[in-house]
């Protein structure tokens, strides 16, 4: 285990969250999803795999959970029929049996594109397929994955108030756009070494990057794609939140910021998801107001929206017809995307995991064996029709989650939480290279799980 400066971070969080319990130390736990690259520990004899704060955090709040009364049955029920967690419990199973058994029943029938590390860097290339560690560190991210999901989904079920939840992620949302500035800050004044104790994973830090001549902000994570990601489950939390309950000055501040730092990221893929956000959002909306009048709000926002959208395209337009930097700019972060070497080698990615699927008789090389640059084909390709079909099942069940009655504070953030899982799955479709969503996408998740199961409790026993 090699020990780095991060770890003292690390520990002081585990302290925080055992004395302050899974309930009240919701808050900062949702603090340490910012620190993407932040490392408690690395193992070097497990092929250089780094062991995150968060993860760590996340197993805090699982013993945090466990040394309360009745902590096991409680879990249970998180797990029972009809619910979410009964869904991820059979996809954890299934992950652990597509972890250890394909790659070893498909050995060599197929060849797939898997991660090497060499000098602490991660490339990847094409082999043929057989066990490798990367089977067991991505069954270690989906364990860790339901893990959270379980103990947040008791945690607000047991005491489902939306004040927590809010608190929790306005604390996520400012250490993430805190930690997106400072990036910036320190790369424009040459003090980058300011945020080496919080990058210490062993991944490949694209700290340098650049688009345009503009900078690339990645705050805490590793590269653009990566903090656009998270910052699309924060902007899709914010802005539904603000639909449905209404501005105030919380609000106000979290969705602004969001918006600013998801247009500073550089991320096309995080423009192309804050787009089909927009437009799966405005969808829901009026499919939700079919057969029912028409609020006002409601109607102002269409109308100032419609009108918003008219002038930015037609600010946008005009500028990218004249104004050659803002040209060459858009050119590379969207249009001209595909065409680059880097958007060349996904699509080739993609095609292998497509094939690997059809060469393994549909059931997949095996959880971790494989990348792709798309989550449908990632699935597909490593955890077959079975696998992927349970996780569609498990979305589907947390996009079905009933919600509280008009007028209880539940109901927006009931919402919020959706559209986050909603904003990272959009984005997901687009890059995601394996079947993981995130920490944060099953925090979202979990919290949206416990306060419905939590407010459907409240209403049988009034």
């Amino acid at each position: 285990m090699q020990v780095v400066p991060s770890t003292l971070l690390a520990l002081l969080l585990v302290i925080a969250l055992f004395v302050k319990g899974p309930y009240s130390g919701l808050g900062v736990f949702l603090a340490t999803m910012p620190f993407g690259v932040a490392a408690a520990f690395n193992l070097p004899a497990a092929g250089g795999a780094s062991i995150m704060v968060m993860d760590l955090a996340t197993v805090a709040m699982l013993g945090a959970l466990l040394l309360e009364r009745d902590a096991v049955p409680r879990l249970l029920g998180s797990m029972r029929p009809g619910l979410p967690g009964f869904v991820l419990l059979l996809l954890t199973l299934f992950c652990i049996l597509a972890a250890v058994l394909l790659p070893r029943i498909f050995a060599g029938m197929t060849d797939v594109f898997g991660l090497a590390r060499s000098n602490n860097q991660v490339g990847i290339i094409s082999i043929t397929l057989h066990p490798t560690t990367g089977n067991l560190t991505q069954l270690f991210r989906i364990l860790l994955d339901a893990l959270v999901f379980f103990v947040l989904a008791t945690v607000l079920r047991d005491r489902p108030v939306a004040e927590t939840v809010l608190v929790a992620v306005s604390v996520a949302t400012g250490v993430h756009v805190v930690l997106g500035w400072l990036d910036v800050l320190t790369g424009a004044t040459g003090l980058t070494i300011l945020m080496e104790p919080i990058r210490t994973a062993n991944y490949a830090i694209l700290s340098e990057g650049a688009m345009a001549g503009l900078r690339r902000m990645i705050g805490g994570f590793s590269e653009a794609s990566s903090f656009g990601y998270f910052t699309l489950g924060l902007f899709g939390f914010w802005l539904k939140y603000w639909i449905v309950a209404g501005p105030s000055r919380r609000t106000n501040w979290a969705l602004a910021m969001t918006t600013i730092v998801l247009l500073r990221s550089t991320s096309s893929s995080a423009y192309v998801g804050m787009i089909g956000v927009l437009i799966s959002l405005a969808l829901l909306s009026v499919g939700g107001s079919v057969g029912r009048p028409v609020g006002r709000r409601n109607l102002s926002l269409f109308v100032w929206s419609a009108i918003g959208v008219w002038f930015v395209a037609l600010v946008l337009g005009g500028a990218y017809a004249m104004v050659q930097p803002f040209t060459a700019y858009i050119d590379r972060a969207l249009f001209n995307k595909l065409s680059t070497a880097s958007g060349i080698e996904r699509m080739n990615w993609n095609v292998h995991a497509f094939q690997n699927f059809l060469d393994t008789g549909f059931m997949g090389a095996g959880l971790g064996s494989m990348r792709a640059s798309n989550w449908l084909l990632a699935c597909l390709g490593s955890i077959g029709v079975i696998g992927t079909a349970l996780f569609l099942g498990f979305l589907a069940k947390v996009a079905q989650l009933p919600l509280p009655p008009d007028g209880d504070a539940r109901k927006p953030v009931i919402e919020g939480l959706k559209a986050g899982c909603l904003a990272m799955f959009i984005s997901a479709m687009l890059t995601a290279p394996t079947p993981d969503l995130g920490l944060f996408f099953f925090a979202l998740a979990g919290m949206a799980a416990g306060l419905s199961r939590g407010a459907a409790l409240e209403s049988q026993l009034a």
